[in-house]
């Protein structure tokens, strides 16, 4: 299928690993021009180079979203932007009795506010052009909460709400905005979990691993590229309809109706 984005510039952010490289390949593939951003300099050079592979231009930047600068960084790398994937790395697990106010405000600054202000900068340009795509990656915790990950699930609520509100609001310019929800996709991200689960219960990376894959029906772990492929189809001409909606990826792990 024609997804109909080439040409069109799409900036991914947190994208020189993980979910956001899945992205930001899924974008090459479909022709799109495509700015990437990383903290790690050699890290960010590997994943251009990796991504240029698939046609198109490819714009590093560094910069950490979660900070003015770097969200200035990001905005002055492209003219336009069609297509914006927010994205970035969330707090470690913990106790919400050890949990400060400095600890609360950084997750909220990571999660919520950081995507807020890219996307605010981001519309206006996009509704008088009359086309954009915004994608939120966020978490499967989202829709089904754990204490010890409430750092980020809070703060990606947040983000959902003020999404979905706007998302009402920006539909008639053709302007949609989705979030993707991931449960256990094969990224390093999820090999540390596996390692830490292994430490944690004194079993092996093995037992670790099918302890982990235990609650997901499908029996496997998502792959990055059956992400990135999602959240390019929802950035697509054909998903002009689909807005305010939030895609779990998660091999049918939730257990909700809704």
């Amino acid at each position: 299928m024609n997804l109909g984005l080439s040409g069109r510039t799409a900036l991914i952010c947190a994208s020189s690993r993980g979910l956001g490289f899945a992205c930001a390949s899924a974008f090459a593939r479909e022709g799109c021009h495509v700015v990437i951003n990383g903290r790690d300099p050699a890290v960010l050079r590997e994943a251009r180079d990796t991504i240029a592979v698939h046609g198109g231009t490819v714009i590093p930047v560094i910069a950490d979203v979660a900070t003015a600068e770097g969200r200035a960084a990001l905005m002055a790398a492209a003219p336009t932007i069609d297509i914006l994937v927010t994205n970035n790395g969330g707090p470690a697990p913990g106790r919400y009795d050890r949990w400060d106010e400095d600890a609360w405000i950084a997750a909220l600054q990571a999660n919520m506010l950081a995507a807020i202000l890219l996307i605010t900068q981001v519309v206006p340009g996009m509704r008088a052009r009359r086309f954009g795509r915004i994608v939120n990656i966020t978490s499967a915790m989202v829709k089904s909460p754990q204490l010890p990950m409430g750092l980020s699930t809070a703060s990606r609520a947040g983000l959902t709400a003020f999404a979905k509100a706007l998302s009402r609001e920006v539909t008639c310019d053709n302007v949609t905005i989705n979030n993707l929800l991931p449960e256990r996709i094969e990224t390093a991200r999820l090999q540390g979990m596996i390692a830490r689960v292994a430490r944690h219960g004194g079993i092996d990376e093995l037992a670790a691993r099918a302890e982990m894959l235990r609650p997901i029906p499908a029996g496997r772990f998502g792959t990055p590229d059956e992400f990135g492929d999602a959240c390019a189809y929802l950035c697509s001409a054909q998903a002009g309809y689909v807005t305010g909606q939030n895609l779990q990826i998660d091999g049918g792990a939730y257990a909700g109706l809704i």
